[in-house]
């Protein structure tokens, strides 16, 4: 989906050596097939090999690397320096990318990497745009700065945090955060168990490691003019939803800065339309403060039916995800293809009866739409599911 909407690269992770190892990665076997359809698609692969291994993992690095190389992936995301070196043997065709777990935070750092080989630097989440303009003008200009504009913010530098490891044994730092961070916690006094005291920083709660969601699809003018020359969309642990609507609303915005025109209002609206937390704007334009409110996901939307096929005369094969019926108010959004609203018709069924209420996952039905959309395109419905407490 990330492709479908826009992407002009991708990134991604095997079954080892990523920062996401509960993501439903690659096998070896499916790498190679999601490489050839990026490619096909005009749309580079860039695979995470950013977690910093131990002894008795390096000798597997090797023939993982190679085979990264073999089949045909275009750069490798790397944050060791060891596994920077053993990359530039055994992966020689692969551009070597640093991670932002590598904490880029200045000039010097970038240069350096850049004299070791690296072809890309992914800046540190912590830097300001001013900050990124004096790296930029400091730095070589053949080093491309990438930075993450969209996604969940950590409370850790550059992500870099032991409370995972320390309260539940899963290590963030190897792929693994439980997400601590997030918990209600509550006081119980030693000689008294079973008796739970609630923590209030002020009457409103404890928020000191409260993060919204980063948003940055009203700047893309100024990240542009800062010199980043890519934008990184947090993605591998979203849903392919989230992946399509988020990428396509930042390809569209990026479109009309190049063009000249104003960003349409319409693409700030969609990035509304994911599952989400209250928005800010990272570390962009300075510290960005404690948030005093709940930092429960927003979900607003739910997608109900994915097009798999339409006809020139708007006439679609679809496949069911959530209930709805004939009457709803519902909107459509795909590749390329501004969202638009439109009340569902009598549908079919796959044998032509009419059908008011698919009911069955995954079911194939048919719809008269009001207008031809590409395959791919998204069916979803107004539905309030945020968490209420």
């Amino acid at each position: 989906m990330a492709v479908l909407y826009g992407a002009d690269a991708v990134y991604l992770a095997g079954e080892s050596f990523g920062m996401r190892s509960f993501a439903g990665n690659f096998s070896p076997e499916e790498l190679p097939r999601a490489v050839r359809f990026a490619h096909e698609q005009g749309v580079r692969v860039h695979v995470t090999v950013n977690t910093m291994p131990r002894n008795r993992e390096v000798d597997s690095l090797p023939a993982w690397l190679e085979l990264l190389n073999d089949v045909g992936v275009d750069a490798l995301i790397v944050a060791d320096l060891g596994v920077f070196t053993l990359a530039g043997q055994y992966a020689p065709r692969c551009e070597r990318h640093i991670s932002t777990q590598a904490s880029v935070a200045n000039y010097q750092a970038a240069a350096a990497w850049y004299d070791l080989g690296a072809k890309r630097v992914i800046l540190a989440r912590e830097l300001s745009l001013d900050e990124i303009r004096e790296i930029r003008a400091r730095t070589p200009e053949e080093l491309a700065l990438e930075a993450f504009v969209h996604g969940a913010m950590c409370v850790s530098y550059s992500g870099r945090c032991l409370l995972s490891n320390y309260m539940t044994g899963r290590d963030s730092n190897r792929g693994a955060c439980a997400q601590p961070c997030r918990y209600q916690y509550y006081l119980m006094e030693e000689k008294r168990p079973g008796e739970y005291f609630p923590v209030f920083e002020d009457g409103k709660g404890t928020y000191i490691m409260n993060s919204r969601d980063m948003c940055m699809i009203d700047h893309v003018a100024e990240l542009m003019d800062a010199g980043l020359d890519s934008l990184k969309i947090e993605g591998r642990a979203k849903s392919a939803y989230y992946a399509a609507i988020v990428t396509g609303a930042y390809r569209h915005a990026i479109d009309d800065v190049v063009a000249g025109r104003p960003i349409d209002p319409i693409w700030r609206r969609e990035v509304e339309r994911v599952s989400h937390r209250h928005y800010a704007t990272g570390f962009y334009y300075g510290p960005p403060g404690q948030y005093t409110e709940n930092a429960r996901y927003i979900r607003e939307w739910q997608v109900v039916a994915l097009i798999t096929s339409c006809d020139e005369h708007g006439y679609a094969a679809l496949t069911l995800r959530n209930k709805f019926c004939t009457g709803d108010t519902v909107e459509l959004v795909g590749p390329d293809m501004k969202p638009f609203a439109f009340e569902v018709p009598v549908m079919e069924d796959e044998e032509g009866a009419p059908l008011t209420e698919p009911k069955k996952p995954q079911m194939v039905f048919r719809m008269q739409l009001p207008q031809p959309v590409p395959a791919w395109s998204i069916l979803r419905i107004e539905r309030d599911l945020s968490a209420k407490s």
